[in-house]
Order: structure tokens, then C-alpha cells, then sequence
């Protein structure tokens, strides 16, 4: 073959020079033996082969050629139709597990990702431009901080009625493991008491929590007088330190763990056709103990960092309760969400007159009085709704002018820039 050493690889060539030298016995074979890293009688038969063929003698026949260990067409034309019906938005490495899982097609991820570039199912992704974030060492201890954050985002593809849900997620650096998930309609301090209640019942009390600077972890107001937050309240009285994230890179690891969530547990629940936010959260135990066999390492310690002993359910729930601060008035009583409570005490009570109390609601909606750390006993009412006001035709164009709902002029109206009422007041 003419040229043959162009089309020949770096191994061949490196051959092809000591192999004229074994033929013209300025190597002997025991030296080409350690060069070439080949037993003796290879070593001959590539001698003769030259001998008799020159250097294309030393060319491989498997050029061009198929491999023996390639995949059968019908494996292939199955894969294919499975992707493009059940698959078709699946990553190759997920795809991969479950038609290893579900059909007992055993593809590499590699070669699936090869073969869905090839039907138009997986687009190769550009290389971003680079942002350099160092990585932080994990924790060494089980326990010993745990990332928590929310995931907005439509993990129900449009099958329920709100488009969107939340997911909040706790993770565990030190190992990588999913401790908490909770799907709420909203981020919100009741939906994260709940997954910690859950938790700390679960494992045990962490030595911090790490989170972002969400509204429900930290006071953003400069101007606010109380710099603590009903969750971080909680969290102090419970003894777990929270600490507050500088930028999204910090607590890489529960944004990685969304990202993930965002693909496999939305193509879970579509596999299971899980519509509802109950059947979603009756699901994730089970979701997370799979994503845990998966993904979790082992810690650098053995020691588990969680705190055992908890506060009793009743101090439990005084904890994961939404409090607000009131004066009880000198007949000892207060107002709060339109309902009237009356402390009840057998002695005089004049300690407790203009004493300042703290309103509790806990998460199943009842209410407590507490008072230096203790409840105070009380009785409640509905406080009565005002009968609506009389007035004659005079007085209602004073009263609507407070109460009217204005609306930006159309751009072609005359008076752009005013505004106008979108009611018409009838008159008497």
C-alpha cells in the first residue's frame, strides 16, 4: 500500500521501527519483546508478516470494519422507539438506568449518548465560559451541616391544576444525602417548620443549617427593628446555628441536588403518573432512599454530628409556631386576627396588666398566649363585624373618592397621564 504510513497509528508505527530492525537482526527479538511490550511468538509472527508484506503486513485487517462487540440492529431499533416514545427528554445516564431497569436493555451511557445525538434527541452542549469557583471541602461529620433551600419550578408538567409547586430540600454536605423533601405550594416558613419538625423526629438536632438570604431565613429590611425571623427564632431555640449563604456557588451542593431533582424526580412521577401534591410527597421517601444508594459518599468520620435528644412534642410545637408580640390590655386582654382573648387567672393579676405577650399560632392553626416562657390559660371570641355604614347621596362621592380603583389611561386617550375610575358609580 502506497502511503500506508499515513493511515497507520502511533502503536503501528512505532512497530513498523523496531520490527525492520528485529528482520535485519540489529534488535534482538528478547529486546523488541520489552519494547513493544509482546510475548515472543508475536514478535515472529510480526517479523514475518513484514518479511512477507512490508510494512502493510503490519497494518490491522480490523480497519473500516464493524465491531464484533457492537450492538444488534434489533437492540437498536427497540432502544430507539423506547426513547422516542417514553424517553424522549431524558438525559443519556438516566435514560441508560431505566431501560436497564424497566426493559433489561443494557446500553452504556456513552453509546446512548452517541446514538440519541445521532436520532435527534440529545443536543451536545456548548462549553460555558469559564467562572472559576473553588470548591469548599465537604464537612467531615454526618450531621454537622446540612444546605437547605426551595425549588420553584412545574414538577407536575401541566398534569395539576397550579402550574407550579415548591420543593424544599435538605441535604447533608458532609455524605451528599437527602435528609428532608417536602413539596409545599409556596416557600414559606410553615412549609420549612414542617420539613424540620420532620427531620429533627427523623436524625436528630444538626449542629447549623446553610441557607440562602431568603426572606424567611433572614431580615432584609435595614430599617426593621426585630433582625430575627420566626425560622430563625426557631432555630436558636432549638441550639442550630443558621447561616446564611453569600451567593448561589456557596451551597453548591443543594443547587446541584435541584438541578437534579428538576430531571429525575419530574420523570419519576410522570413514569408513575403522579398528579397531586399528596401522592407527590406520599412518593418521596421512596424517591430519596433510591437517590441515596445512588449518589451519597461516605463521610470522612464515622461520628454522626446530630443531637438526639429533642424538646417534647408540646415544646415542640411552641417552637414551630408563628408568634407575634401584643400588650395586653389593663382588663388583661387582646385583640388578634379579629378575635378577642381573655387571660384567666384566679389571683389579682396586676402583673400582667400592659404586660407584653407573644401570640402563638403552631402549624395545625391553634392558638397560645405565652408569657415568659410559660402558656397562660385564656378564653376567646369572635369579635362582632360592624353593621355597614348609612349615608345620603351627598356623603357617597367622599367616600368612593377612598375606596375607587384607578387604571392607567389607554396611550391614545386624551387625558394620558391621568388616571381614570373603571367603575361607574350609579347615583341616585
Amino acid at each position: 500500500m502506497k502511503g500506508g504510513l499515513i493511515t497507520m497509528s502511533i502503536q503501528e508505527i512505532d512497530r513498523v521501527t523496531v520490527i525492520k530492525k528485529v528482520a535485519a537482526k540489529e534488535v534482538k527479538q528478547r529486546e523488541a519483546m520489552a519494547l513493544l511490550n509482546l510475548s515472543k511468538r508475536q514478535i515472529i509472527r510480526l517479523k514475518k508478516q513484514y518479511q512477507r508484506d512490508g510494512v502493510e503486513g503490519l497494518i490491522s485487517k480490523r480497519r473500516g470494519q464493524q465491531s464484533n462487540h457492537r450492538h444488534k440492529s434489533d437492540i437498536k431499533t427497540k432502544t430507539k422507539e423506547l426513547m422516542q416514545k417514553h424517553y424522549h427528554d431524558f438525559g443519556p445516564t438516566f435514560a441508560s438506568e431505566k431501560l436497564r431497569e424497566l426493559h433489561n436493555i443494557h446500553v452504556n451511557k456513552e453509546t446512548l449518548r452517541q446514538w440519541m445525538v445521532k436520532w435527534v434527541l440529545w443536543k451536545a452542549k456548548r462549553h460555558k465560559k469559564v467562572v472559576i469557583h473553588q470548591s469548599r471541602e465537604r464537612r467531615a461529620c454526618f450531621g454537622e451541616l446540612v444546605q437547605i433551600d426551595g425549588s420553584p419550578h412545574d414538577w407536575f408538567e401541566g398534569r395539576s391544576p397550579e402550574s407550579e409547586y415548591c420543593l424544599l430540600v435538605a441535604i447533608d454536605d458532609a455524605t451528599g444525602k437527602l435528609l428532608g423533601l417536602r413539596f409545599e405550594k409556596e416557600e414559606t416558613t410553615a412549609g420549612y417548620f414542617k420539613l424540620t419538625r420532620t427531620y429533627l423526629e427523623k436524625h436528630g438536632r444538626p449542629l447549623a443549617f446553610y441557607s440562602d438570604k431568603y426572606g424567611v431565613f433572614r431580615v432584609n429590611h435595614k430599617d426593621c427593628e426585630d433582625h430575627e425571623t420566626q425560622f430563625g427564632r426557631a432555630m436558636r431555640e432549638l441550639n442550630i446555628e443558621l447561616i446564611c449563604a453569600n451567593s448561589p456557588q456557596a451551597k453548591g451542593r443543594v443547587e446541584r441536588a435541584n438541578q437534579t431533582l428538576q430531571d429525575r424526580l419530574v420523570k419519576e412521577m410522570r413514569l408513575r403518573n403522579i398528579c397531586s401534591i399528596d401522592e407527590a410527597n406520599a412518593y418521596l421517601p421512596e424517591f430519596f432512599e433510591d437517590f441515596n444508594t445512588r449518589f451519597a459518599v461516605e463521610p470522612k468520620s464515622e461520628i454522626d454530628a446530630h443531637r438526639k435528644d429533642l424538646p417534647t412534642a408540646k415544646q415542640l410545637d411552641l417552637i414551630f409556631s408563628t408568634r407575634i408580640n401584643r400588650t395586653l390590655s389593663k382588663n388583661l386582654e387582646l385583640c388578634h386576627d379579629n378575635v378577642i382573648y381573655k387571660v384567666q387567672t384566679n389571683k389579682p393579676g396586676y402583673g400582667l396588666r400592659h404586660a407584653k405577650v407573644s401570640v402563638c399560632e403552631d402549624l395545625s392553626g391553634r392558638v397560645f398566649l405565652l408569657y415568659k416562657g410559660r402558656i397562660l390559660k385564656s378564653t376567646c371570641h369572635q369579635k362582632q363585624k360592624r353593621a355597614p355604614k348609612v349615608m345620603d347621596a351627598k356623603q357617597l362621592n367622599d367616600e368612593i373618592e377612598k375606596v375607587r380603583i384607578y387604571a392607567p389611561a389607554p396611550a391614545n386617550h386624551p387625558w394620558r397621564g391621568k388616571f381614570r375610575i373603571t367603575e361607574t358609580i350609579a347615583t341616585a
